[in-house]
């Protein structure tokens, strides 16, 4: 019976020293072993067996990214104004062995050192820089957080700044500036609209009383030519008839008598016309001695008439 008890006992005690020996490491981690009280070697995932009693893990390291919430802190801007900033880093161990030697304490270590970098960058902003420039300031944060993690085996990958609180006093004057600035832009752009309406009117009418005055002008090129060419038409055809009436006189081998008696009839036509008088030029002389051969004809046939 004593017997069975040791047995029992050292199975027992076999099980333990195998459950201590054996370790099994899950996926994204990495576990720190130490031999007997010294960094020994660094285990992946997997199964593996340790030396009882020699060999022993120091710590699991969850290599993951990881996000921390920090609590909101009070900074004092360059304006003096006492903002209130919450923000939230992604982390990720990339030297498990540096994580547990280096450092304490990471996640707090990170913390003090976020907080402090947050309190000197945002101290030299003003509150509308703070305000408008926050991309630039959470580029700013990750590379000095990165830069001063570094030797921690930390890679931060990215800090964001998820809410500034100015007092409500602040928030009040702010808003009404907001205000005051859309009703400004509203009504730049109220009267950019009037001034382009009244610009493309005036260009309407212009166009319209220079496509009119074009119209016009060429209404009246237009009947200017018809009348110089009717004038031309109508001058032709006088000179034509001229040139057929004088030419059949002359076929007719007519007295100066005969020529001096149509001479006057025609000056007759001409004086009693509407249209405007023309002169032509004409002989003096030789009408007035073709009219004295006209009156002594006459006076010969009266007397002729008389006997």
């Amino acid at each position: 019976m004593g017997s069975l008890i040791l047995w029992v006992l050292l199975i027992v005690v076999v099980l333990i020293i195998a459950a201590r020996s054996v370790i099994i490491v899950r996926q994204a981690t990495a576990a720190v072993v130490e031999r007997l009280g010294q960094y020994s070697r660094k285990l992946g995932p997997g199964l593996h067996v340790l030396v009882p009693f020699i060999e022993s893990v120091r710590k699991v390291v969850d290599l993951r990214e990881q996000v921390w919430d920090y609590p909101s802190q009070e900074i004092i801007t360059k304006d003096n104004v006492v903002v209130k900033i919450d923000n939230v880093m992604y982390y990720m161990i990339t030297d498990p062995v540096k994580a547990t030697y280096e450092v304490q304490d990471v996640d707090q270590a990170i913390l003090k050192l976020s907080q402090t970098a947050i309190r000197n960058i945002c101290g030299n902003l003003t509150l509308d820089e703070l305000l408008t420039s926050r991309e630039k300031v959470n580029e700013v944060l990750r590379r000095d957080l990165d830069k001063a993690t570094d030797p921690w085996g930390v890679k931060v990958t990215r800090v964001e700044l998820k809410a500034i609180n100015p007092p409500p006093e602040i928030q009040e004057a702010m808003t009404k500036q907001m205000k005051a600035e859309r009703d400004k832009r509203a009504m730049v752009l109220e009267a950019e609209g009037v001034k382009q309406s009244a610009i493309l009117r005036a260009e309407g009418e212009k166009q319209a009383k220079i496509l009119s005055a074009e119209g016009d002008r060429q209404a009246k090129i237009l009947q200017a030519e018809g009348e110089a060419q009717a004038m031309i038409t109508i001058g032709k055809a006088k000179g034509a008839a001229a040139e057929l009436y004088f030419d059949g006189i002359h076929k007719g081998n007519p007295t100066k008598d005969v020529i001096a008696i149509q001479y006057l009839d025609t000056l007759s036509k001409m004086a009693n016309g509407t249209a405007t008088k023309v002169f032509l030029p004409y002989e003096s002389s030789a009408l007035l001695g073709s009219l004295g051969a006209i009156k002594e004809i006459f006076s010969e046939e009266k007397k002729k008439n008389s006997k």
